[in-house]
């Protein structure tokens, strides 16, 4: 961890622990796991090295008579002249820093390198007052007669208090959850161990969180203890923590550290009673601050459910299901949210569980009417049902907080904000939306996990949630839509200036030299086949394709044009247009539809308001930014409807990809479906596809056309396997570990393999000076990370040879496709069979769990999933336009 900029540190060597020997009381210590190395100036250091050293001897003043100094260790000969033991001072030879809060304030060692020891709770937060009575902040019991309670953090006394009170009210079996996944230490205070937590200087208010996956509260805890122990030998068995960080009145204060007793870990806290109460339990199960929780802790959950036999549905139905215990910091956020898991966990042992306070504070919620929840519950069995238990759980557990309406006000926020501003550096429009969608995203994945309920808890979990989340990613696509409020982005964003249009000869490089002859950029063919690609035509580059494609040496008298874009694209004045945002020209802004008819709408509503503006408006050309009147305007499909006047045969069709993302199945399905309804008309027919820049998905597109005709009409002979003499030749020849696990699972994968490489080479013998290869361009990407000079490059880059991988296997397993369902002429779609068939095949465990496992550990990358991997990316953040839908 980095210390923060405005901490006032500086570093002095010293070590984390004295080391005795010769005693029975030895206190052998290491450097803490999380202490950063922070350098000094020599001179500092040395003086206090020094300091240090005699401090380190002090400790033992008190029990020693005399002590002898060599060049070894001091040796210390107790009063009693009993003992003789040797001090090696292993404290001085970390690296601890010291900071302090303010100038007003005194300076202390830092835990970790950069954090304040505050009180974890104050009074404030106890809203319910529940503290004296029952021993933990805001302890309540959610509402109808489900055993379900929730409380902030308590004492050690006070955790004993709740237990107690549990007892009293005839609950033998509890459960208990820790949801806190920040690092909470108890100092002892008096008869009591009081919380505290580590926090930040610029942000003493805030917890720890997203911590690193390898750094888990409890090892932190203990790292923590270490180093306080440490501390505190240091300073005379003292250590300052600051309980009024309000005001800072008598601040910091001094608390007495003798030894690791004087402070306790959560787990102590929390396990301890397994001793006197055997049928307490005790789990740590972290809950993001925001947003939805991982999907391994969830497992976690479904882990637990297995092991308690009180918690499974072949229970014995005479006894009482156990207590279940929720707790965070104030028994808010990560407490409502464990609670509500807890009903729904419940709602499947007992059934439903209500109550006329509750069936009140359903009418009083706000209903979520979002897109993403119809698509999810219309697909979901029992869509409805599931959506009804999740919002009966949700109003049972609303006494202190309601994720719905937290949802709803989020959204209310961002949509009262007119004109976007910015509060420190960050756009707080930018900043209402992410809230709006970390809010939604729980609730979805609420109603994800009830819908596993409804599939497993029956059948003992058979499939752990991540498991069968693997067995149904269209979830995952789905989530990944959540805001599509660029569809609603008002039309008049042009002509009030808010956006500029960008032609396209700034966007695209013709690195074919094909302008010329055929007006449109980066024109080709695939060697004896009927397939053709470019960039976005305009209108004379149209008509001079049609009629080179149906001139007297092609006569292709039926053509399928496949648009490929899924940003908005008008013809302007002759020239081909796509809005941009000014700060942003080289950043596409795609549009998530549902159908393709929609970009076609948005487009014309564009086009609309244009014409009627009737003023000049900006625009970038090669030359530079004008000021243009722009006349004549059509959208693209305007212009394919003009020449079909002209060539009866031609048929236009806009199936929109993403931009270096492997094809969503659904696009493998509409391409399919295009070429068999055509080829079903003339066998001849001649396909046409085009992006924005003819490269990267017009690319992607010939080659699911290659692979669709070769099996059609007849695989061409392959040669002998290709030689390449290069460094790392295997992986320009596509042969990761994670390509080799999916072969071995598809039926003659190697051949499937080398099919698929052979439509790679012949797509890319028609783009030779673009040096641009699907396959080879995988490693190449990768490599680039090393030499990234930014942290948000190399990340970018990982993505982008990450998406370029799945790429490669989803045309890998669409040829796979074709192969096995061919003798059904395709009748499963793509889509059907990779989630009835591929996904049962382990396909999308697999690519859940995607990298370069030869050069790197997939854990430590978000990215290596399906979750993380198949959001929206983009170089640049974006300013919202539209409103979630």
């Amino acid at each position: 961890m980095q210390k923060p900029k405005d901490v006032n540190t500086r570093g002095t060597a010293v070590k984390p622990s004295v080391q005795i020997m010769g005693t029975s009381a030895s206190a052998t210590s290491q450097a803490a796991q999380f202490a950063p190395t922070h350098q000094a100036d020599h001179h500092r250091n040395s003086m206090a090295e020094d300091r240090r050293s005699l401090q380190a001897v002090n400790i033992h003043n008190s029990k020693a008579k005399s002590i002898i100094t060599n060049k070894v260790a001091p040796v210390v000969i107790t009063r009693n002249c009993r003992e003789e033991f040797q001090i090696h001072d292993k404290v001085q030879s970390a690296n601890y820093s010291l900071g302090r809060i303010s100038d007003m304030l005194p300076e202390h060692y830092l835990v970790l390198g950069e954090y304040f020891m505050a009180q974890d709770v104050n009074n404030r937060a106890d809203v319910l007052n529940t503290t004296e009575s029952y021993g933990a902040p805001n302890f309540r019991k959610v509402k109808g007669n489900y055993p379900l309670f929730g409380m902030g953090q308590p004492s050690l006394s006070g955790f004993k208090q709740v237990l107690q009170r549990l007892q009293i009210e005839g609950y033998e079996e509890m459960i208990f959850f820790c949801v806190r996944e920040e690092p909470v230490v108890f100092f002892r205070s008096d008869e009591d161990f009081i919380p505290y937590t580590p926090r930040r200087r610029e942000n003493l208010h805030e917890n720890l969180h997203d911590l690193d996956k390898g750094h888990s509260g409890e090892q932190m805890e203990l790292s923590i203890r270490k180093e306080l122990c440490d501390f505190a030998k240091l300073n005379q068995n003292m250590f300052y923590v600051y309980n009024d960080i309000e005001h800072f009145k008598d601040e910091p204060q001094r608390v007495q550290i003798l030894s690791e007793e004087d402070i306790h870990v959560t787990e102590e806290v929390y396990k301890r009673p397994l001793f006197t109460q055997p049928l307490h339990r005790y789990y740590r199960l972290p809950l993001p601050m925001e947003g939805a929780p991982v999907e391994e802790t969830f497992d976690a959950l479904v882990k637990i459910l297995r092991e308690t036999p009180n918690l499974s549905v072949l229970r014995d139905s005479s006894r009482p299901v156990p207590a279940l215990l929720f707790s965070c910091q104030v028994g808010v956020g990560r407490t409502n949210l464990g609670l509500i898991l807890g009903a729904l966990v419940l709602h499947h042992l007992q059934g439903a569980s209500k109550s006329p306070s509750q069936e009140e504070t359903q009418r009083r919620e706000h209903k979520l009417d979002f897109q993403v929840i119809h698509l999810l519950i219309s697909r979901l069995p029992n869509g409805q049902q599931v959506l009804n238990e999740v919002d009966d759980a949700i109003a049972m557990c609303s006494e202190m907080h309601n994720i719905k309406d937290a949802v709803y006000e989020n959204k209310l926020k961002l949509e009262g904000i007119g004109e976007d501003y910015k509060i420190q550096g960050s756009s707080t429009k930018c900043y209402f939306l992410q809230r709006t969608l970390q809010s939604l995203e729980r609730y979805l994945y609420l109603l994800v996990f009830n819908a596993y309920l409804h599939d497993q808890y029956p059948l003992a979990f058979p499939q752990s949630f991540s498991q069968w989340l693997c067995m149904n990613a269209w979830i995952y696509r789905l989530l990944a839509s959540m805001n599509c409020s660029e569809i609603s982005a008002p039309a008049s964003l042009v002509t009030d200036g808010i956006r500029v249009l960008v032609s396209s000869e700034v966007l695209v490089i013709d690195l074919l030299s094909t302008a010329k002859e055929m007006k449109v950029a980066n024109f080709r063919r695939v060697s004896k086949m009927a397939l053709y690609g470019m960039a976005q035509p305009s209108s004379e580059a149209l008509s001079v394709v049609l009629s080179y494609l149906t001139d007297q040496r092609r006569r292709h008298s039926r053509i399928l044009w496949l648009n490929l874009q899924e940003e908005l694209v008008l013809e302007g004045n002759g020239q081909i247009f796509t809005p941009r945002e000014p700060g942003c020209l080289e950043q596409p802004i795609p549009v998530c539809v549902q159908h393709p008819q929609n970009l076609q709408e948005l487009e014309l509503a564009l086009k609309e308001n244009i014409l009627r503006c009737e003023k000049w408006l900006e625009v970038i050309t090669e030359q530079e930014k004008q000021m243009r009147m722009l006349r004549n305007c059509h959208t693209i499909e305007e212009l394919f409807v003009h020449q079909k006047s002209i060539h009866p045969g031609l048929t236009y069709q806009r199936i929109p990809l993403s931009d270096c993302f492997a094809p969503k199945e659904e696009v493998f399905d509409q391409l399919l479906e295009a070429m068999k309804s055509s080829l079903a008309k003339d066998p001849s027919c001649a396909f046409v596809f085009n992006c924005l820049d003819g490269k990267d998905r017009t690319t992607v597109a010939m080659v699911i056309a290659t692979l669709t005709l070769w099996h059609i009409n007849g695989f061409p002979e392959c040669g002998e396997e290709e030689i390449v003499s290069v460094p790392d030749a295997k992986y320009t020849k596509g042969e990761f570990e994670v390509v080799m696990q999916v072969l071995r699972l598809l039926p003659d994968g190697h051949r499937v393999k080398r099919e698929v490489d052979a439509a790679l080479d012949v797509v890319s013998e028609t783009m030779t000076p673009m040096h641009y290869h699907l396959r080879e361009i995988i490693i190449s990407t990768y490599r680039q990370i090393k030499t990234a000079k930014l942290e948000a490059d190399a990340q970018w880059l990982r993505l982008r040879s990450l998406q370029y991988l799945e790429r490669y296997i989803y045309l890998i397993l669409f040829n796979c496709y074709l192969h096995l369902e061919k003798k059904d002429s395709w009748r499963r779609s793509f889509s059907q069979w990779m989630y009835q068939v591929a996904a049962r095949s382990g396909i999308y465990a697999i690519l859940n769990h995607l990298g370069f496992s030869e050069f790197e550990n997939l854990d430590d990358s978000p990215l290596a999933r399906l979750r993380f991997r198949w959001l929206p990316h983009s170089v640049q953040t974006l300013p919202m336009r539209g409103e979630l839908i």
